[in-house]
């Protein structure tokens, strides 16, 4: 009797713990193991299980390129081809060497060699296929005894025939035997801050036909800009956080439809910061050879800094350009213009009311147009008057 009292407790036990551990399992079961439709999970084309097979709909697997990069590999795929980049040629002195003569007594110095050099500078893109002109950036191609070649995305090489330079806004157009296709041009007075905008160009002057983004960060800005004899503040400038590098200077900044709304020309100190001329300036440039056959622009001739009007309350002076070099031989020379004067007006137009400031007035001028300009000097405002002459090569 206590044998089976003690074997039928035992059995029990194994009974209630077989039951408990099914119930266990069961819900762990449920935790670890969805029971699924038959359908769901079973493969295209799969046999089921009474021999037949059915057609399963394929599981949508998401594309590695999203549709705004897309757009962006796109707009590249169709403006490299435009794209070129500027080489320099050019003969370059060795430095003299000094050599010692027989016992180290005389100290001999000998000429040094002269080596031909080839670089990549810059770029440039092709704006109309039927002359071969070339945009590019005007310090890229300063040297007036050096040559310039270009080179396509596929390394073939193009001779520069001639160059029209633009001093006052960095610009330069090339004339060359290029038959590459043009990029279309947009309206930058179009520009909306916040759109995305794509540079091509040859960084560092080293890396060909590199692509980078960013958005337009900010409009109607300017730096102070040596370009060199003429150089005058550049202002209303295109501003964008993408990466401009030396090297990228003349390359065209685009659109995501592919349309040009800028050149690139300078890279800020501080980072994520470039600048880009106005594609309208170029679009103003072609139609004057259009109508004229020739690039020369109208030129003023000041170096200047633009007195704000919280500086110009501080000092008790006129808001207006603040002349720092009056360039010899110029307009601004010849009507009288001096160092130190605050030019106000021109032709009635105050310049802290234009967009684009002095430069903006003086880009809708023509050749020969007689402008009249009122200055602030010593504390007394002058009319003083001139006549524009064209800007030098």
């Amino acid at each position: 009797m206590k044998v089976q009292g003690w074997s039928g407790f035992l059995l029990g036990l194994v009974v209630s713990g077989l039951v408990l551990f099914s119930a266990v399992g069961g819900a762990l079961a449920d935790r670890l193991f969805v029971i699924r439709p038959l359908d769901a999970v079973l493969p295209r084309g799969t046999a089921l299980l009474d021999g037949t097979s059915e057609e399963r709909p394929r599981i949508a697997v998401p594309s590695t390129v999203t549709d705004g990069e897309n757009v962006i590999i796109q707009v590249a795929e169709n403006a490299q081809p435009s794209v070129v980049t500027v080489a320099i040629k050019k003969n370059v002195q060795r430095p003299n060497s000094i050599q010692f003569g027989p016992f180290g007594l005389f100290q001999l110095e000998q000429p040094g060699e002269s080596q031909l050099i080839q670089q990549d500078i810059g770029t440039g893109f092709i704006v109309d296929k039927s002359r071969g002109f070339v945009v590019t950036n005007r310090h890229v191609v300063s040297d007036t005894e050096a040559e310039y070649t270009l080179i396509d995305n596929e390394g073939n090489e193009y001779e520069v025939q001639r160059i029209y330079r633009d001093p006052i806004n960095d610009l330069a157009i090339l004339e060359t035997t290029a038959d590459l296709p043009a990029l279309p041009l947009a309206n930058s007075e179009e520009i909306k801050i916040g759109q995305t905008v794509i540079a091509i160009g040859t960084a560092l002057g080293e890396f060909r036909q590199t692509v980078t983004t960013g958005i337009v960060s900010g409009l109607g800005r300017g730096i102070e800009a040596s370009t060199g004899f003429s150089t005058e503040r550049i202002d209303n400038l295109i501003q964008t956080d993408a990466a401009i590098n030396p090297g990228n200077s003349g390359g065209p900044l685009l659109n995501s439809r592919g349309e040009v709304i800028g050149v690139n020309v300078a890279m800020a100190e501080a980072e994520n910061i470039g600048f880009a001329i106005p594609i309208n300036v170029i679009k103003e440039s072609l139609d004057n050879f259009e109508s004229t056959g020739e690039f020369n622009r109208a030129l003023l001739g000041v170096r200047y800094k633009l007195i704000p009007q919280e500086t110009a309350l501080l000092n008790d002076v006129p808001e207006g350009a603040y002349i720092t070099d009056v360039l010899p031989g110029t307009t601004a020379d010849s009507a009288g213009l001096q160092t130190g004067d605050i030019l106000i007006t021109v032709d009635s137009q105050r310049i802290a009311e234009i967009q684009g400031g002095l430069a903006g007035i003086v880009n809708q001028k023509s050749i020969g147009d007689a402008i009249s300009l009122r200055i602030w000097r010593d504390g007394e405002e002058l009319t003083l008057t001139g006549t524009l002459t064209a800007a030098s090569q």
